[in-house]
């Protein structure tokens, strides 16, 4: 019996540690599931939005003689935006994530651009389908803001989990990286200009 314990007192430590890899192993991928989670609330809610904008700009057209050059930037910054591929894989590539991003500036300045041009319109600004279209669009644009916000804090829990130690070595060996943050645009910390 006295032979076998080394024997047996290593296997014990192998056990445990190999419990304890898993155990860490095991949370990063529930941890990673969540931010993919997150991330797919934040493209249902951009999607929404990209359907939302065909019927905005249908509504605009038919209703008002509308500049041609505001809803051209509308329709091509739409464009640019469908355009940008994303899924999950998105979240591993800092540059694939960072096309998105720029795409969905790109067109929320579009659709900004757009709804301050309709101020000049009074027929719009009393006709229901374009209030109705104007309300869901402010919705989904909260709806979006509130899904980066959770996606950015489901990011962060994941992306210390994985850098602490002796969390990292577990992360290196599954291949774990850390996921990218939703930024403001450049400029958004300074208030925008209105002139009537």
């Amino acid at each position: 019996m006295k032979k076998f314990l080394p024997l047996i007192i290593i296997a014990v430590l192998a056990f445990i540690v190999f419990q304890w890899g898993t155990g860490i192993y095991n949370n990063m991928v529930r941890k990673q599931e969540g931010v993919n989670a997150s991330w797919s609330q934040v493209e249902n809610n951009y999607q929404r939005r990209f359907d939302l904008i065909d019927n905005l700009v249908e509504t605009v057209k038919g209703v008002a003689n509308f500049e041609r050059e505001t809803y051209t930037g509308v329709a091509e910054a739409r464009s640019k935006a469908g355009q940008v591929t994303i899924g999950p894989e998105t979240l591993n590539d800092p540059a694939a994530f960072e096309r998105f991003q720029q795409a969905q500036g790109e067109l929320s300045s579009a659709l900004s651009r757009l709804l301050v041009a309709v101020e000049r319109y009074p027929e719009l600004k009393a006709n229901q389908n374009f209030l109705e279209l104007q309300s869901q669009l402010e919705g989904t644009e909260n709806r979006i803001a509130v899904a980066r916000r959770d996606f950015n804090q489901t990011a962060q829990d994941f992306n210390a989990y994985i850098r602490v130690f002796p969390n990292t070595v577990v992360a290196g060996i599954g291949k774990f990286t850390p996921k990218p943050y939703f930024e403001a645009a450049e400029g958004a910390q300074e208030a925008p200009k209105v002139q009537f």
